[in-house]
């Protein structure tokens, strides 16, 4: 089987392991990404969708079975080409964001249309396959804490708050984040230093989730949080707020908590840096892998080729 993918993300790591766990299955997968620069500040232009059309036009007519638009605002383009069906993966921001109305728009189109969690299928209103993102847990798994806080620098007799992303991620609530901790150093006799990630490779990612005490996710809006999955393999407790499919994944886990309110994740992120465990999350986690995603896309890709 050969695949067109469509991206705004080529460079994400998510997408980049979902390529790699279907070319494991023997699909042959080409992508052709949105031109143009994504920085903290600012997204592609308009003029970069438009120089987009035509490379995803003449891409379409070569022999492949299907497009996969990864991403809401890459499906006009795979649906404006004349010959493929379409397959449509929806991330989080891309429904529930300021363009989400462009996902909304084009799903029905679709030939088929993947989601990363239940609460997304509710919000786009019609049926669709479930397909959150797979952990690498070859990348991801238990190491000593000592071993990787000595690895990073950081103080071994302070707690260490992971906020998995760069302060400047507006989506992400940073302020949200520093100010529970802020209040939390009242509540716990040793130093707690909230700990971001900047330009941080995603491998190295793993020797984060093994250094910090807990894992705390403030998001105003997400789908999937793969970095929840990864704190998880790392067996990292987690403390988030109740966005995307959080809850779900975090059922059974101990100890972490889903929180509405910052007297919450203040009490419950107390309790855990008071507390030193780490979490049985792994074993919680562990059907999430990328050969079980990549599994449920071939049947998807399969379904629609067959239709």
């Amino acid at each position: 089987m050969n695949v067109l993918n469509l991206t705004s993300k080529s460079n994400s790591p998510p997408f980049e392991l979902q390529i790699q766990a279907l070319e494991e299955r023997g699909i042959d997968c080409t992508t052709v990404s949105v031109p143009g620069m994504v920085t903290a500040e600012s997204g592609r232009s308009v003029l970069d969708y438009v120089r987009f059309y035509p490379t995803v036009l003449t891409e379409s007519l070569g022999s492949y079975d299907l497009v996969h638009a990864n991403y809401g605002l890459t499906a006009p383009f795979a649906l404006a080409q004349p010959r493929l069906p379409v397959v449509l993966s929806l991330w989080g921001t891309d429904l529930d964001g300021e363009l989400g109305w462009v996902s909304k728009r084009c799903a029905p189109y679709c030939d088929a249309t993947i989601v990363m969690s239940e609460q997304m299928k509710r919000e786009l209103g019609q049926d669709c396959h479930v397909i959150p993102h797979g952990v690498d847990f070859d990348i991801f798994e238990p190491m000593s804490q000592s071993d990787a806080i000595d690895r990073l620098g950081w103080d071994p007799d302070a707690n260490h708050v992971l906020f998995p992303y760069k302060k400047e991620r507006t989506v992400k609530n940073y302020p949200r984040a520093a100010r529970i901790v802020d209040a939390v150093r009242d509540d716990v006799s040793e130093p707690v230093h909230l700990q971001t990630a900047r330009e941080v490779p995603h491998a190295e990612m793993s020797t984060y989730m093994n250094a910090a005490d807990c894992l705390l996710l403030t998001s105003d809006r997400e789908g999937s949080p793969n970095v929840v999955k990864e704190a998880l393999a790392c067996n990292l407790p987690v403390v988030s707020v109740d966005v995307g499919d959080v809850r779900e994944r975090l059922e059974g886990v101990t100890p972490s908590s889903v929180c509405r309110t910052d007297a919450e994740l203040r009490r419950a992120l107390a309790t855990i840096l008071t507390s030193e465990p780490r979490s049985n999350g792994r074993e919680q986690a562990e059907k999430i892998n990328m050969e079980w995603m990549a599994a449920r896309i071939h049947d998807v890709y399969r379904d629609v080729v067959d239709h």
